[in-house]
């Protein structure tokens, strides 16, 4: 008897383990996304060429407050593509301390993500529609050197 228990249980956590994964998280998948196509675009700047030379200094974002969703989630996003990222850029914090100069390799990121519209009722979901705007500055200048902007679509249900 105790053995045809102990072959159940251990049956019972192998079809566990067998399982299909969750899905991830629908609002760390869209971010996912986003930050993966702001990398590509990082990724192709002539200014950054190696990237793995170089060190980007990532400041704060300015996160829209409309599009739910909170500045330091989108931050951990971006970070995280940006250290994913194949012979990828090192990436530091910014802190108002780094003002100043800089080596010819560092590079201050800023990030604003921002509504373009009114959420977007369609019949089975509603769109919260964004712009990412990117920019590079070294980090004793005012000035952007390179700057994109990525525009798309949040779906609401996910957030």
């Amino acid at each position: 008897m105790l053995r045809h228990l102990a072959l159940l249980a251990l049956l019972a956590f192998l079809a566990g383990c067998a399982a299909q994964p969750p899905e991830p998280d629908p609002i760390r998948r869209a971010l996912q996304n986003l930050g993966d196509r702001a990398v590509a675009r990082v990724m192709q700047v002539e200014a950054l060429q190696p990237p793995a030379d170089q060190v980007l200094l990532l400041v704060s974002p300015d996160v829209d407050n409309s599009l739910e969703i909170g500045s330091e989630r989108f931050l951990e996003s971006l970070t995280r593509a940006l250290l994913g990222a194949s012979d990828g850029p090192q990436v530091l914090d910014w802190r108002p301390a780094m003002s100043g100069e800089g080596g010819d390799h560092q590079w201050r990121m800023e990030s604003r993500l921002e509504a373009t519209a009114p959420r977007l009722q369609l019949t089975d979901r509603d769109l919260l529609p964004y712009r990412l705007t990117l920019s590079l500055y070294r980090p004793d200048m005012e000035s952007a050197l390179w700057q994109t902007e990525i525009e798309g679509a949040f779906d609401a249900t996910a957030l």
